[in-house]
């Protein structure tokens, strides 16, 4: 199995499970993913290098505008998708192998942990997991220590709340915030 393969059956939402080649392939590509970072957060880079980091650790380039305070974390790399004029501040950590996808002009405050992964329930294949995407639209603007779950879709527009824990879709132009989030109000 390759690289591409092994993006596209988490990005189909397959299972992984504990032990088998997925799995050791997940593994392969944390390692990487935790150099790469540490590179990142080792010492100061001017922002074309910090671009240029994420570039490495995405595998594909990073769109205009971007810009990044680190320290970063990300257990994968290769699964986050950035659009334009992007900024992320520091602390977050992203768990990425389910697919992380932000859209245009989105602003991630400090220390937003986006989560990708859910293991099983089930306590015999505990060490398995199963994938499901985050996603961002555009104009998106997470507040600092929020949390977004698996499988979550924030629309165009909307803000979470500092420390929200983002369970359910967020609706485009919305604000949400609380444990669980819940909408607190529209935009107009």
């Amino acid at each position: 199995m390759n690289e591409q393969e092994y993006l596209e059956h988490l990005l189909a939402g397959e299972a992984v499970e504990a032990g088998s080649d997925m799995h050791l392939m997940m593994h392969d590509l944390s390692q990487e993913a935790i150099r790469i970072c540490m590179e990142i957060n080792g010492r100061y880079h001017a922002p074309d290098e910090l671009k240029a980091l994420m570039e490495e650790l995405t595998g594909r380039p990073i769109p205009e505008g971007f810009a990044l305070f680190p320290p970063f974390n990300a257990d994968c790399g290769r699964n986050i998708h950035l659009g334009k004029g992007v900024f992320i501040n520091s602390g977050c950590k992203f768990q990425d192998q389910g697919g992380i996808f932000i859209g245009d002009r989105c602003l991630v405050g400090h220390n937003v942990v986006i989560a990708t992964l859910n293991h099983h329930m089930n306590p015999a294949r505990r060490g398995g997991m199963t994938p499901k995407p985050v996603r961002l639209g555009s104009d998106v603007w997470v507040g600092s220590g929020a949390i977004l779950l698996p499988g979550v879709t924030v629309g165009d527009g909307a803000i979470v709340a500092a420390g929200a824990v983002v369970t359910k879709d967020v609706e485009p132009r919305t604000v949400v915030g609380g444990n669980p989030a819940r909408c607190i109000k529209q935009i107009k």
